[in-house]
Parts: structure tokens; C-alpha cells; sequence
């Protein structure tokens, strides 16, 4: 199979997957088809009756007809209203239902997808997704789908009418149509495929967004604002001339449809004509037919048009379910068990890992007994971070086994192992909400003393109460609004809340200062008592106390034990300690 033809396989079960969701809401769909049908009937009468209202007001002056048939077309015309209004209420509470759905389901699809998802995919691709993407496809369901139906049903009904009046006529005229799908669908592929080029352009943009916007502060520092305006610049630009080739076909395919039109309607003047100076139709039939024809042409057209909304609409759709179905790495065994709370002990069985082509952990053996803290410690990139991230499964081991109380983290519930849990990371996660939203969200169920119990044990309460509002306070986006330390010690509350037996610090003191290091140092102490710790430490004064200190090199341990030992073996340990505490005779390690 050819790439294109996958491509057209593709966007056929998409349709198709579109339609299903369509389905789903059948009563409305329903209910709003029998309006459509409504209008198009109504809509055909209205060019039926032309004929009468010649022939037998205009020509035969018939006074009983000229006081029956006003009321009859104003009829006419309130009954479509009301259908129209029927089937564009319905159809529109069906296509924002599908979108809703959609994007729910975009989104909690994303929620359940491994680490490594996330770090192939940049945040303003997957920002682009949920919003303009869905919205494209939102275009399509609301606008089109809606559209193509009452369209079809329009035609149906006026074919009836043009086939009843003049069948000869008839002919003649639905005689382009055939001629009019070709372009239609040469269009749409090429709109279709100018589209997901402005998609793709679109997301790249948005990436650049959210990657200059968070990163404002060193733009500034480094004097980068004309570079990234560059940048920002290349990009817009790419967009544009996608937009541009995709408006070049929107506004060929008018014209070509008008001269179609044109085409149809001068032989049926023609031909109709010379048939009314002939005798052999009357000026009401030819009217009627008119009418019923020149109204047959604007919902072909307009098909036309809704076409490309919807080839833009599959572009965007394709893009949604490449999401939708990318399978997350990390998957639940059907039937495993939960994790019974109560203090872990933790095993590493000669795992190892890789990362697409690299092996990043290698062979690892590893036991870390309920209640004991054991640090990890190495040069960057030696796969600390990665091995604590094994635990939690934000990645599965390729060999190996990791083990929680003798039980394969792999044969128990994802939720009930992250449950027994609790992480404190180099970088501090806030959100954009209250200080007090932001520890609740590791207890949802917390009271108002546990969280000030735990802001206490965290060493945030004093700063948190002199803030104005207090622990309403919002801290803004990644907690811009708090320094260093405290929102450092706002995550520890928020551990500490979670109570969970298993934690891991992540460098969870190496971006502060001295200050703000001894305090957030002593509520760390505090997290630590009667969990089972692994501590990722670059600073070797954090972790003097841990029961165990293991070196990892290149994704291997190649020294363990307590700090005086480790120092008698002037190995790797002796070398990092070193690096940090002897250079020109310090005590303390560098800052």
C-alpha cells in the first residue's frame, strides 16, 4: 500500500469513528433530521407553488386563489423558520456534545500516558491538540455535518420538484453535476492536505509560545528578545503561506462551481425557452422550474464549500486520534492487585533500562529495607533520577524486576503503588492556585489543621502567614509569586499531607541557597522520619546521615556503603567528595 492510499484508509476510519460519535447521539439527531427533512420539503413547496401563484393569480386572475395563497406561502415560510431554527439548535447541541467528549477524552487519554510520551512530545504541540485541533474538527461536526444533511435533504426534495415539472428540463440539468465532483474532491484533498501543513504549523508555534513566555526571565537576561523575535517571526511566516495555498483552492473552488452553475442554467433558459414560445410549456411551469433549479444550485454550492471545512476538519481529526491511539508504555496486567498500605521495602532485581536506543540503567541490584534511607549519589547523567522514576513506574524496567514487599510493582494497580508514594523534586511543581489548594492536593480529604500541620512540619507556616491572604494566597503559574525555598517547602507540605510509607527526593535542596537550604533541610528531616527514603543528592552534605550512600556511574552502582567507608576506599565517592569539599580547603560543600 501506497502512502497516499494509507493516508486515504486512514482518514476513511477516522470518518468513520467521527460518525460513530455522531451516532451516539441519535434521539437529537433524530429529531433534528425530521426538521431538516422539514425544511426541505417546505423548501420545494415554495418553489412548487410559484407555478399557481402565475398561472392562476397572475394569468387567469383567479380572485379565490389571489385571498388563499398569501396565507398558504406566509405558512410556508413561519414553518421553515421554526424547522430551521429546530434542526440548528439540535445539530449544534449535538456537535459541542461530540467536542466535549473529544476533548475529555483527548485529555484524560494524555493523563494516562508514560513520562517518556511527554518528553517526545513538547507541551505546545499537545496544547495545540486539545485546542485548535479539537476546534477544527468542532467546524466539522457543528457546522458541516449539519450542513451536508439539510443540504442533501434540500436537494432531494427540490430534485422532486425540477423531475416533476419537466423531466426532459431535468435532465439537462443535473447533467453537470457529475462534472462539478471532480474538482470537488481534487479540492478537498489538497485543502486537506494544505491544512494539517497550517496544524503542524500552528503547534509549532504554540511550542515557541509557551517555551518564551516561561522562559521570559532569560530571554531578557541574555538579550535574546530580537533572536526570538526571529523565531517567532519564520514561523508566523510558514503559517501564512499555508493558510494562503489552502484560501487559493477555498476561493477557486467558487468560481468553478458558479461557472458550472452558469453552464446549466443557460442551456435550461435556452431550452425552456423555446419551449414556453412554442406552446408546449406554460410560463408558470418554467417559472417553478426556475425557482426549484436556481435553489437547487446554492445548497450544491454550499456543499462544495462545507467540504472544505470538512477535509480541514479530517486533517485535524487524523491528528486527534494519532493521540487517541498511541498506547501508553506503562500498562495495568488485567487483574492485578492493590498495594496494602503500611511501611515498603523496595528491591531493584538486576534491572536495567533503556530510553529508545539507549541504556541508561544496566544490571542493577539493589535493596532498600522498610524504613531505611538510602542516597543516591553520582556525576549528572549517571541515571539516579531514572532508577527512583522505576519505582512509581513512570517507566517500566526492560529487564529486571522492581519490587514493593516482594510483589512485581508491575503485578499491582498503578494507582495503589503511586498512592504509597510520595515525591519531592529539584524542580518545585506548584500550580496556579491557592498555597492552601496546592499542599491539599496531595489529601484531597484534608482538613484545614492537617494542612496547617503540615505547612508547620514543613517549616512554611511562618512565611505563609505573613502573606495577606494567608493560605489563600495564590501563588501564580509554577509559583512564580514564592521564592526558591518556599515553594520547596510548600511541595514538602504537600508530601508530608500525602503521608505516604515510600519517599523519593529528587535534589530536592540543590537549586537553594544556604538559607533557605537549612530550612528546607530540617523539614526534609522531619519528611523523612519513619518512610522509606531514597534520597538523589548532588550536594554530599544532605546525605552524611543516610543509612546507606550507593554511587551510580554510567548506570551502574559501583560503590556502596556509609559515608567514612566509602571515603576509605578513595573510589568514585572519595572523588565526588573531593570535588566538592576539599578544593582550596573548604568544609562545606560549594555553592
Amino acid at each position: 500500500m501506497t502512502v497516499k492510499e494509507k493516508s486515504e484508509t486512514d482518514v476513511i476510519e477516522i470518518s468513520r469513528r467521527i460518525l460513530r460519535l455522531v451516532g451516539e447521539e441519535w434521539l437529537r439527531l433524530l429529531i433534528a433530521m425530521l426538521c431538516m427533512i422539514a425544511v426541505a420539503v417546505l423548501t420545494a413547496a415554495t418553489a412548487f407553488v410559484i407555478k399557481p401563484v402565475l398561472d392562476e393569480i397572475f394569468f387567469k386572475k383567479d380572485m379565490e386563489m389571489l385571498k388563499l395563497l398569501p396565507w398558504g406561502i406566509l405558512f410556508l415560510y413561519l414553518s421553515r423558520g421554526v424547522c430551521y431554527f429546530g434542526q440548528g439548535y439540535l445539530m449544534n447541541h449535538v456537535g459541542q456534545g461530540i467536542i466535549r467528549r473529544l476533548r475529555n477524552d483527548l485529555y484524560s487519554h494524555m493523563q494516562k500516558l508514560s513520562l517518556s510520551f511527554f518528553q517526545r512530545h513538547d507541551t505546545g504541540t499537545l496544547m495545540a491538540r486539545i485546542i485548535s485541533d479539537i476546534e477544527r474538527v468542532k467546524g466539522m461536526v457543528s457546522e458541516a455535518v449539519t450542513g451536508v444533511l439539510k443540504d442533501c435533504f434540500t436537494i432531494i426534495g427540490l430534485l422532486f420538484v425540477i423531475f416533476y415539472r419537466d423531466w426532459k428540463l431535468a435532465l439537462i440539468a443535473v447533467a453537470v453535476l457529475p462534472v462539478a465532483v471532480v474538482p470537488i474532491v481534487n479540492f478537498g484533498r489538497r485543502i486537506r492536505k494544505f491544512s494539517s501543513g497550517c496544524q503542524e504549523a500552528m503547534a509549532d508555534m504554540s511550542s515557541l509560545l509557551h517555551e518564551t513566555f516561561t522562559g521570559n526571565r532569560i530571554v531578557k537576561a541574555f538579550g535574546m528578545e530580537s533572536y526570538e523575535n526571529r523565531r517567532f517571526f519564520r514561523r508566523t511566516t510558514r503559517l501564512f503561506e499555508y493558510e494562503m495555498k489552502a484560501a487559493l483552492v477555498k476561493s477557486l473552488s467558487s468560481p468553478v462551481m458558479e461557472l458550472l452553475g452558469g453552464i446549466g442554467i443557460t442551456l435550461i433558459i435556452w431550452y425552456g425557452g423555446y419551449q414556453v414560445i412554442a406552446g408546449t410549456s406554460t410560463p408558470g411551469t418554467f417559472f417553478s422550474f426556475m425557482a426549484a433549479l436556481i435553489m437547487l444550485y446554492d445548497p450544491i454550492k454550499k456543499i462544495s464549500r462545507l467540504n472544505n471545512i470538512i477535509q480541514e476538519g479530517l486533517a485535524a481529526a487524523v491528528r486527534v486520534y494519532d493521540i487517541l491511539d498511541t498506547k501508553s508504555d506503562v500498562v495495568e496486567r488485567e487483574g492485578a492487585l492493590d498495594l496494602k498500605p503500611g511501611l515498603h521495602s523496595v528491591v531493584f532485581r538486576r534491572i536495567s533500562f533503556k530510553y529508545q536506543e539507549q541504556m541508561v540503567i544496566k544490571e542493577v541490584e539493589l535493596d532498600i529495607k522498610g524504613g531505611e534511607i538510602v542516597a543516591l549519589v553520582g556525576m549528572s547523567g549517571g541515571g539516579k533520577t531514572t532508577l527512583a522514576n522505576l519505582i512509581p513506574r513512570f517507566y517500566d524496567v526492560t529487564d529486571g524486576a522492581v519490587l514493593v514487599d516482594g510483589q512485581d510493582v508491575r503485578d499491582v494497580t498503578i494507582k495503589s503503588v503511586r498512592n504509597q508514594i510520595g515525591i519531592v523534586t529539584q524542580d518545585p511543581i506548584l500550580f496556579n492556585d491557592t498555597i492552601r489548594n496546592n499542599i491539599a492536593y496531595g489529601n484531597l480529604e484534608a482538613s484545614k489543621l492537617d494542612i496547617v500541620a503540615a505547612a508547620k512540619a514543613a517549616h512554611a507556616y511562618d512565611f505563609v502567614q505573613a502573606f495577606p491572604d494567608k493560605f489563600e494566597t495564590v501563588v501564580g503559574e509554577r509559583g512564580v509569586r514564592l521564592s526558591g525555598g518556599e515553594r520547596q517547602r510548600i511541595c514538602i507540605a504537600r508530601a508530608l499531607l500525602k503521608n505516604a510509607p515510600i519517599l523519593i527526593l529528587d535534589e530536592a535542596t540543590s537549586s537553594l541557597d544556604s538559607e533557605s537550604e537549612l530550612a528546607v533541610q530540617e523539614a526534609l528531616d522531619n519528611l523523612m522520619k519513619g518512610r522509606t527514603t531514597l534520597v538523589i543528592a548532588h550536594r554530599l552534605s544532605t546525605i552524611r546521615n543516610a543509612d546507606r550512600i550507593v554511587v551510580v556511574v554510567n548506570g551502574r552502582i559501583v560503590e556502596e556503603g556509609r559515608h567514612e567507608d566509602l571515603l576509605a576506599l578513595n573510589g568514585e565517592y572519595h572523588k565526588l567528595y573531593t570535588m566538592q569539599f576539599e578544593d582550596k580547603g573548604l568544609t562545606e560543600p560549594l555553592s
